[in-house]
């Protein structure tokens, strides 16, 4: 029997996770690296998103879209608040909540059913509301340094992303390196 949402999410976030780390060095390269996260994802794993306008978010999600088999076009869902893809080993919800002004507008999204439909949820600015987020998820933030590459850090909150953290990277085509 699957526990009510309330019980299964909580309000705080975990701090003790795993970090990893790499430099992007083109758009390509950022796909690549998150079409090597694709095959790890389970049901109702959930990864926010952060980073500056254009750091490469959506380039993110159409790797990983790309990795789970998903052949639509993967668009920025700003106007739309959220984006349904199927057609792949499991469903890819991506959301923008940036657009958003309060967390009560998450309900007519349809965020809280979406986020435990079954897919994968994938949440741009998803640190606005952050009593929202579930007990565990998988933070990538993407920054870009001095040079114009795009850095991305990803950070584990919770057991299952420290676990699907873990084996991403384990593998060897996302050359993350753990961070200290």
């Amino acid at each position: 029997m699957a526990q009510p949402f309330a019980m299964r999410y909580n309000k705080q976030v975990m701090a003790n996770g795993l970090t990893y780390r790499r430099v992007s060095t083109s758009p390509d390269s950022t796909k690549q690296l998150a079409a090597t996260l694709a095959p790890y994802l389970q049901p109702n794993d959930v990864i926010v998103l952060t980073g500056g306008l254009g750091a490469g978010k959506t380039q993110f999600v159409q790797g990983v879209a790309r990795g789970l088999g998903i052949t639509a076009l993967v668009v920025s869902p700003t106007f739309n608040l959220v984006l349904e893809y199927e057609g792949g080993r499991l469903p890819l919800y991506h959301f923008d909540w940036y657009r958003l002004t309060e967390s009560a507008q998450l309900e007519d999204i349809g965020y809280f059913d979406l986020v435990e439909a079954g897919g994968v949820s994938l949440i741009e600015g998803g640190e606005r509301f952050p009593r929202e987020l579930p007990y565990g998820y998988l933070e990538v933030e993407i920054s870009t340094d001095a040079g114009k590459n795009r850095v991305v850090t990803a950070h584990s909150y919770g057991e299952r992303s420290r676990q699907l953290l873990f084996l991403w990277a384990n593998d060897s085509k996302s050359r993350l390196v753990r961070m200290s």
